[in-house]
């Protein structure tokens, strides 16, 4: 049966090119990084040559990377640290109620058990965040700003550098270092710009698994000076905000993945925005009470949200894992739950239209055959999932 995977947004292949990078350090180079002699200084070095690398790729200086297990331990220390580290300059905290649940939980954490008061920004029927929203909620308790630069459900692409340059000019007219900007970017790598002097962010957050590189490793970046608490405590590595033993390999395969994924990031996007247009117009042209969620220009090259009236997005993803098309409903990270979309939710969509949602995210390995394939099956699918259906949902009708 032909196989055709259209789930990259939840992770992605090991670029062959990565695993090489990687391969010494899963085999001869096993010294522990920490260890004085010299097995242990060329697992260091390789770590020291990685940040760098990831320097390059933000524009940034090398004791501002911070290697830690992925994109939602990154978010959990930026936002959970700053908050703790800065909580005598404010108590207010904001963020966007389209946010990963890596985001979100923090903020909820922090509302509940630590007092914090939290702004819920919402956005726009496109899925954008308006940055005068931003602005209007400013305080001058406000401390921390967190925004994801790209939704990783709808693949709406966030005004960062509008947002940055309203809290410099805040910053500036109150004469205060606060708030600080933290944005997730895991999704916009590979696809957008992320140089953090352009964004003006002070905390950035990337994942390895989403751009062609290995599981279990992430990146956050801390602007200098900016107070951080670690979450967890036992040693000094990487400046004490993320003790424990470095995964070598992975921080190697992290940084080759980032600057493979940032160097080919111009044509690979031309390729996958054709792509992406060209299903959505069909599946639209072919599939009768089908709406694509979110904005239709402003959004990552590879994202596909769409909803198929009066079917069941679990149901659909079923059907089409049976016939070898692999997608998803939205997060993976909330796959298990059968509660709708909170990011569809926030974006004005009803909760049967956000019920009947399924996420195509193409990637590397993605051509217009897989996608044709999925077009001469999909249509036959949703009508024979609507003849079974009880509801009779019209959207905007």
């Amino acid at each position: 049966m032909r196989k055709i995977y259209l789930d990259n947004a939840a992770t992605t292949h090991l670029d062959a090119r990565v695993k090489k990078a990687m391969a010494p350090y899963m085999g001869p180079v096993f010294g522990n990084p920490s260890s004085f002699h010299s097995m242990g200084k060329e697992a260091d070095n390789a770590i020291e040559e990685a940040r760098k690398s990831v320097t390059n790729n933000l524009n940034c200086r090398p004791h501002e990377i911070v290697f830690c297990s992925g994109g939602t331990e990154s978010d959990n220390l930026a936002i959970l640290g700053a908050a703790r580290a800065n909580r005598e300059a404010g108590d207010h905290i904001m963020t966007t109620k389209i946010e990963h649940h890596a985001v979100l939980e923090p903020f909820h954490h922090l509302e509940k058990e630590e007092d914090f008061k939290v702004s819920y920004i919402g956005v726009g029927k496109n899925g954008i965040v308006n940055p005068k929203e931003i602005e209007k909620a400013l305080t001058k308790k406000t401390i921390l700003v967190s925004v994801m630069m790209a939704n990783n459900e709808i693949g709406t692409i966030q005004p960062i550098a509008e947002i940055g340059k309203i809290i410099l000019k805040w910053r500036k007219k109150n004469k205060t270092k606060y708030p600080l900007f933290h944005t997730d970017a895991c999704q916009a790598a590979g696809a957008l710009e992320l140089n953090v002097e352009k964004l003006h962010v002070d905390l950035l957050t990337l994942n390895g698994s989403k751009i062609y590189g290995p599981k279990g490793v992430g990146v956050l970046y801390v602007r200098n000076f900016t107070k951080v608490a670690p979450l967890v405590f036992g040693g000094g590595q990487e400046r004490g905000l993320r003790p424990g033993t470095e995964n070598v390999a992975g921080i190697v395969g992290l940084a080759k993945a980032f600057e493979l994924a940032q160097k080919e990031k111009e044509k690979e996007s031309k390729r996958l925005i054709k792509l992406r247009d060209y299903f959505i117009a069909s599946i639209l042209k072919k599939v009768p009470d089908s709406c694509l969620n979110g904005d239709a220009k402003l959004r990552l090259p590879n994202n596909i949200n769409i909803s198929f009236l009066n079917v069941e997005g679990e149901a659909m993803i079923l059907y089409l894992d049976a016939k070898g098309i692999y997608v998803s409903s939205g997060s993976a990270c909330t796959s298990r739950t059968l509660d709708p979309s909170h990011v569809l939710l926030a974006a004005g969509v009803p909760a049967e239209a956000a019920h009947a949602s399924v996420r195509f995210t193409l990637g590397k390995k993605t051509t217009k055959a897989d996608l044709d394939y999925v077009l001469r099956v999909l249509p036959l699918l949703v009508k024979k999932l609507r003849e079974m259906s009880p509801t009779k949902f019209q959207y905007g009708k």
